[in-house]
């Protein structure tokens, strides 16, 4: 199997990861806890007091540990995954070894 069909066929793991099995909602909620104190913290003259808000900043706030977060979660599983595949891989050969005994 080429090195280009692995990449794609990891990519889309990825992505399917990514946009599934919970990822989406445990990402947000921790985004939402996380940027919220970011945006206390670095925001903290707009939010108490007269200077201005700077929005694009306080999007990126929470966009970032959104980001962090899905990235962890879809390595964590992709390396499970992959054990997981590598655990069947060996199984299926002792399996074969046994047989041919």
């Amino acid at each position: 199997m080429s090195t280009e069909v692995i990449f794609t066929r990891r990519y889309r793991k990825a992505c399917e990861l990514a946009m599934s099995h919970g990822t989406p909602w445990r990402a947000a909620k921790l985004a939402a806890v996380v940027g919220t104190l970011l945006v206390l913290i670095n925001q903290w003259g707009a939010v108490t007091g007269p200077a201005p808000m700077d929005w694009l900043k306080v999007l990126l706030t929470y966009c970032v540990p959104y980001l962090v977060s899905t990235y962890t979660s879809v390595s964590k599983d992709l390396y499970l995954l992959g054990e997981t595949e590598a655990a069947e891989l060996a199984a299926h050969h002792e399996a074969q070894k046994i047989r041919g005994q």
